[in-house]
């Protein structure tokens, strides 16, 4: 391999990241006519174009992501020399990540001190609100999903399962007719869902506690669902995780009504071979399993 300019493969891997020429130029403080010139002279070095130029931006060529491993460890050795006082400790970039509220909340809450001691060189960018994105335009690095993707360059690998129940406050509960099974709660007013904003098969469940329900109160927000089972106004389905904070909740048919939901982890294939993301997804996959108990309600038998 020809001898490769350090400087170079920094806007290489800006445009590899970023997908886009303006994205690129703003992460490393210059203009979309440098970093275009940058990877003209790089491909002109190498006898070889590393990115096919489309209307969703700049795509990868296969000699382009044979030289991401070898851009990537230049990258981390650059970031271990000692700099003088004053000057920035290494490039720092950014990953978005696209997540359902629920684990954003469980992400910012948990895993973000450490996330951001773990990767000083990575700033997260949270989505919320994965719906409005588009997975084929790559507009996250990394989306935590409730269904996995089975087509397309996209893997999805198995983060964590998690639990969810039927939860009512106790003051709400004296005042209405006992449940017993899932068909006494036709007489409840139900919390959940808009039925047509529901972006995820996994979020579709009140069929599965009885085909007849229907949400009465409805929100595209799961903590706007909380709040109100909160303030007494109805049962709904929450997951454990977030649920169990709140000691005014009671589970409703604990033995009887128990879903399980799995997050995975999901992301382009070029972006899982760069090493930063083999770091982060382990970190994330490895927080998960050591919350287990926090994600899962495990019943006495």
């Amino acid at each position: 391999m020809a001898n490769l300019d350090w400087d170079d493969l920094q806007f290489f891997l800006a445009v590899v990241r970023e997908r886009q020429l303006s994205r690129a130029a703003r992460l490393l403080g210059t203009s979309h006519v440098t970093v275009s010139r940058r990877i003209d002279r790089l491909e002109q070095a190498l006898n070889t174009r590393l990115f096919e130029r489309n209307p969703r931006g700049y795509e990868p060529t296969a000699a382009s992501l044979r030289l991401i491993e070898t851009a990537e460890r230049m990258e981390e050795a650059a970031s271990q020399i000692p700099l003088d006082r004053g000057t920035a400790a290494g490039q720092v970039r950014s990953l978005r990540l696209a997540m359902p509220e629920g684990f954003a909340s469980l992400f910012s809450t948990h895993l973000l001190p450490e996330f951001i001691a773990r990767f000083p060189l990575l700033s997260p960018e949270l989505i919320t609100m994965p719906q409005v994105l588009s997975l084929s335009r790559r507009e996250a690095d990394i989306w935590i999903t409730l269904d996995p993707v089975t087509n397309g360059p996209y893997r999805s690998e198995r983060l964590a399962d998690y639990t969810l129940h039927l939860y009512a406050t106790r003051d709400y509960l004296q005042t209405m007719p006992p449940v017993q099974a899932p068909a006494d709660l036709r007489p409840h007013r139900i919390i959940g869902y808009i039925e047509e904003m529901i972006f995820a098969p996994g979020l579709d469940y009140l069929g599965e506690v009885h085909p007849s329900l229907r949400a009465i109160v409805k929100s595209s927000s799961i903590f706007n669902q909380l709040a109100a089972v909160r303030n007494g106004l109805g049962v709904g389905v929450l997951p454990h995780y977030i649920a169990r904070k709140y000691p005014e909740l009671q589970i409703v048919l604990p033995d009887q009504v128990r879903l399980t939901r799995t997050y995975w982890l999901t992301c382009h294939r070029d972006v899982r071979m760069m090493q930063w993301a083999g770091q982060v997804i382990a970190f994330l996959a490895t927080s998960l399993r050591a919350r287990g108990e926090e994600l899962a309600l495990q019943l006495p038998e």
